[in-house]
């Protein structure tokens, strides 16, 4: 395996785990009164002088082409608009069960390149979607008075389509692709910014942090699932592609999964132990897919299709 595929593979991982860490920071927020309007905002806020100080202390360049401005305003409103659809399907339905219906977006992404951009079908990636499709849902078990909105499935779908359009453009644009990781992900959070103030006047009320531990859990926000999870997503992207980097984003329940048990305390079901397992099947099949479509095709040789007689 290629370096660069192996680093992208470890870094389409990290995005995952560290995007899996959104309603445990989003929700106490919530609670304390904040609308998801206002707590992206101050996600995005705190999150760019953190990209402005890498920036600085690796010497990148702020200056942006006419052609490179247009690209990134209109990812950083799909990024904007995926979020906040995500943050308010919050308020809809359970946390978990969102975000486990949110990674329907690699299966959007993988349609999208076959269909818009001619990428290849493989055999691997059909399998590995509907092994991945199984997996999420045993692990999307409503307990108790716990229920599927359709508001909530809504709002959901919207951001998972916004997503998977984020993750497409990323990769086959070749304007996006020159930018540095870094720059272009300080620019989407600009745009971004400047997207949820734009709200503001249309009645999305702008509601402030009530303690030090609100702003602590902001802080958290914009450091783990927003620098961290989206500079590794976008340098995944431009080293394995969009539809890989998307499938190994199905990691994330799995992880808020295992996060849940060993920091939470919480019990984990048979559901949880089978659904994890197979989305690890799914992303194993997406790295070694080359060796498993040489062994479908192999088996398909095995049973011949046997001529009509006329």
């Amino acid at each position: 395996m290629a370096i660069n595929n192996l680093k992208g593979y470890l870094l389409a991982a990290v995005a995952a785990a560290a995007y899996g860490t959104n309603p445990a920071f989003a929700i106490p927020l919530y609670d304390h009164g904040m609308n998801p309007n206002s707590v992206l905002l101050f996600r995005y806020l705190i999150g760019l002088p953190i990209l402005a100080c890498i920036m600085k202390a690796r010497r990148l360049s702020f200056k942006l082409s006419k052609d490179e401005i247009l690209k990134v305003i209109i990812l950083g409103f799909l990024m904007a608009l995926s979020s906040l659809t995500l943050f308010e399907s919050y308020k809809y339905m359970n946390s978990g069960i969102a975000s486990t219906l949110l990674f329907v977006y690699p299966i959007m992404v993988a349609v999208l390149m076959i269909f818009l951009f001619h990428e290849k079908f493989k055999i691997s990636i059909g399998l590995c979607l509907i092994i991945m499709s199984v997996g999420l849902f045993f692990l999307m078990n409503p307990q108790g008075t716990d229920s599927l909105s359709l508001t909530g499935i809504l709002l959901v779908m919207v951001s998972a389509g916004t997503y998977a359009i984020y993750i497409i453009l990323v990769n086959v644009s070749k304007t996006i692709k020159e930018i540095p990781t870094t720059k272009l992900l300080f620019y989407v959070l600009g745009a971004g910014t400047f997207f949820y103030i734009c709200l503001i006047p249309l009645g999305f009320e702008l509601t402030l942090p009530s303690n030090n531990s609100d702003w602590w859990s902001l802080t958290a926000l914009a450091i783990i699932p927003t620098v961290i999870s989206l500079a590794c997503t976008t340098r995944a992207i431009q080293l394995i592609g969009s539809t890989p980097t998307a499938i190994f984003g199905a990691l994330e329940p799995v992880s808020a999964v295992i996060l849940s048990v060993t920091i939470l305390g919480q019990s984990i079901t048979t559901r949880d132990i089978i659904g994890g397992v197979l989305i690890i099947i799914a992303t194993t099949i997406v790295v070694a897919d080359n060796s498993v479509d040489k062994i479908i095709l192999h088996v398909r040789k095995m049973f011949p299709r046997h001529a009509k007689n006329k």
